[in-house]
């Protein structure tokens, strides 16, 4: 079962804080071997894990964002743009402090403009968002597809 939780169910992630008791088992001097332990708890594991309806998790972290007032929807509507969650706003000295919880993955995208100050700090993990279509696989994780050659004008054209 160790090797099943570390190649995880869903995207080849690991499975983490999951407990596992054997309540019964059986020895045949034939068939019992250590391969055929591992293949039974493995199948075990799969099974048991589908059963339980896995989520991927995505870690979220804590902002804090010191913004003057002018720039404050500026602000929110990024955070709002990079899945965050405003949880409170106060007035400090001319300027709004915004606290927000933000997926980690968007917060590395690229920055907002201007130069506001901000902290942030691991919030925890979160259910990661689903999605849907072509894009996805049974579970709802993304699938990126191997894009092949552009083909362009030209006898010698290469695209980069």
């Amino acid at each position: 079962m160790q090797g099943a939780l570390e190649l995880g169910i869903l995207a080849g992630y690991p499975i983490v804080d999951v407990k596992v008791t054997l309540y019964d088992g059986s020895y045949h001097e034939m068939g019992s071997n250590e391969m055929a332990f591992k293949f039974a708890g493995s199948i075990a594991f799969k099974e048991a894990a589908r059963k339980a309806s896995p989520v991927l998790l995505e870690p979220v972290m804590a902002v804090e964002v010191t913004v003057p007032e002018e720039f404050m929807g500026v602000i929110i509507g990024d955070i709002n743009s990079r899945r965050g969650r405003i949880e409170s706003m106060e007035h400090t000295a001319g300027s709004q402090v915004i606290k927000a919880i933000v997926p980690l993955a968007e917060l590395l995208r690229s920055s907002v403009r201007g130069r506001p100050r901000y902290a942030m700090h691991f919030a925890g993990h979160e259910e990661a968002p689903r999605f849907n279509g072509d894009d996805a696989d049974d579970a709802g994780v993304p699938v990126v597809k191997p894009q092949g050659p552009r083909l362009r004008g030209g006898s010698a054209a290469a695209g980069f």
